[in-house]
């Protein structure tokens, strides 16, 4: 059994010390806090933890990433094992037997097959979000019922994360050739737990399912993901009412849950593969104008934002398109380079103003659609609304709910959009999905049309050799912060505090991973 992580606060420095390995035990309900609800239940149409959290037990995937920050690597879950072909574009899969979904039947790789090709060719009315990491799978085949191959057209050396997406959950074949939507109305997988109810506003609760291919596992009896507003989570961690929230917390409520209950709470730490994101519509005049969407990034001052908003927000890092300090970032000294970048904030701003000025928009006004969760999107909105306004910018800024900001991004209708970049993993196939033009990517809600992002990000994934793909990704990173159509405002800081009866369940740098609760157990 590996090691447990915990993470204490020894003179306002937190490490990872390892503990000693203890028993699991079965039995009972963990309760936890979701700061919102799923849009879907489907897990290709979306990219939040809202649905992440509550549903994604209740399905398997291809592959998957597990294990403790220290030891974080692709394993299989339904895959038993699999083999590359030495060309690099042939995927052999070898199935586990005896998997049955929730409603009986039998799990096969028909069930792979069908699950694929609606991420890849979505039927009329089915969203696939990540459409644009899998098109380089040519064809699947099935030569038996626990054999699949995937055929890649050409070689994609981002394919088995691809494969580990905890958002490829594995749907039934049959259930989606009577209807392709299903998964939007109905829970059915053949994960560690199997759905009993969705009381929207309320709570998500679901049971282990007994015939789970992990024999052992899970432990738990069930869980129960409680609908909350993020104010109300240290309450409710304070009185027991939860026993964890897995997205993250800030470093006062940390410090707060620490001096008051040091002996009940655990604290996890690490850096997120997840970033405000600012997003311009450019079907919207002006921000089909470059030089309106440079002053804009030029008038944020993300430095002096990284030390205001890093002590009572959950963002903190200044980087690019990737985290700081992620293999694939742009150097600090390059990064400075940048537009918006700059720790010369002054005269950015002195720039800024005279592109609107040239571009006929100094009074300029806009709409920034945000999402009404209060960490970190709220602070980061109000944040933006001010450094705009002192270039001379208005906005007016219009949080909503999560479904309806979801909504208002795919129907454009938004000048600015606060969202986020965010994956789970640091990959630039899987990180630029949003940053790529309406024709490649299901979820470009900036709706350019810049096709030289697309082809650079194709480009990318097929080079083996890993210092000439970095100067691409690294070419690629520098004319999307150039071109504006997207820019990241600051990355997360990732800290999770969760009682300590809260076992097996590790931080990872997203917060969509590890979250299958197959290995949680409670200490009481």
């Amino acid at each position: 059994m590996r090691s447990m992580l915990l993470l204490i606060a020894l003179s306002g420095m937190c490490l990872f010390v390892p503990a000693l390995a203890e028993t699991p035990k079965r039995g009972g309900t963990l309760n936890f806090a979701v700061v919102a609800e799923p849009p879907t239940t489907d897990c290709h149409a979306t990219g939040t933890f809202a649905m992440v959290h509550p549903v994604a037990p209740q399905y398997s995937t291809l592959l998957e990433l597990t294990g403790p920050p220290d030891d974080h690597k692709i394993d299989g879950d339904l895959a038993e094992s699999w083999e590359v072909s030495k060309d690099g574009l042939t995927y052999t899969f070898k199935l586990r037997r005896g998997v049955k979904f929730h409603d009986g039947s039998d799990f096969t790789a028909e069930d792979i097959k069908a699950t694929y090709e609606r991420i890849i060719n979505p039927q009329p009315g089915v969203v696939s979000a990540r459409k644009a990491q899998h098109q380089d799978i040519k064809s699947i085949e099935t030569p038996d019922p626990y054999t699949v191959v995937f055929t890649l057209g050409q070689v994609n050396m981002s394919m088995p994360l691809h494969f580990a997406s905890p958002f490829n959950c594995v749907y039934s074949a049959k259930k989606l050739k009577e209807n392709p939507k299903y998964p939007e109305t109905e829970v059915m997988g053949t994960g560690a737990f199997k759905f009993v109810e969705y009381i929207k506003g309320s709570h998500w609760s679901a049971k282990r399912f007994d015939d789970y291919f992990r024999k052992d596992r899970p432990y738990l009896d069930g869980y129960k993901a409680l609908f909350v507003r993020s104010n109300t989570v240290m309450t409710g961690l304070r009185g027991g009412q939860y026993d964890a929230e897995f997205r993250g917390r800030t470093p006062q409520e940390r410090d707060q849950l620490i001096a008051v209950m040091k002996d009940k709470f655990a604290v996890q730490e690490g850096p997120w593969v997840t970033a405000i994101l600012l997003g311009f519509n450019v079907e919207h005049k002006p921000f089909d104008d470059v030089r309106v969407r440079r002053a804009l990034t030029l008038a944020i001052d993300r430095w002096g934002g990284s030390t205001s908003l890093g002590k009572v927000s959950l963002i903190k890092g200044v980087s690019g398109t990737f985290r700081p300090g992620a293999p694939w970032s742009l150097s600090t000294s390059e990064l400075e380079q940048m537009p918006g970048f700059s720790r010369d904030i002054e005269k950015s701003r002195a720039e800024a103003k005279r592109l609107l000025q040239e571009a006929g928009h100094a009074n300029l006004k806009l709409r920034l659609v945000n999402r009404n969760i209060d960490q970190p999107f709220i602070p980061a909105g109000i944040f933006v609304v001010d450094q705009w306004k002192r270039i001379g910018v208005e906005a007016q800024h219009a949080p909503l709910e999560t479904k309806l900001w979801i909504a208002a991004r795919e129907n454009g209708d938004f000048d600015a959009a606060v969202q986020t970049i965010s994956d789970f993993a640091d990959d630039p196939s899987s990180q630029f999905n949003l940053l790529l033009s309406k024709y490649m990517s299901g979820v470009a809600y900036s709706r350019h049309t810049d096709t030289k992002i697309d082809d650079m990000f194709t480009r990318q994934s097929q080079i083996v050799d890993s210092v000439e793909r970095m100067k691409l990704v690294n070419e690629m990173e520098r004319y999307v912060l150039t071109t504006a159509y997207n820019i990241p405002l600051l990355w997360y800081q990732r800290i999770v505090v969760n009682h300590k009866k809260v076992k097996g369940w590790y931080i990872t740098p997203s917060h969509f991973t590890g979250q299958n609760l197959v290995d949680v157990w409670l200490d009481e």
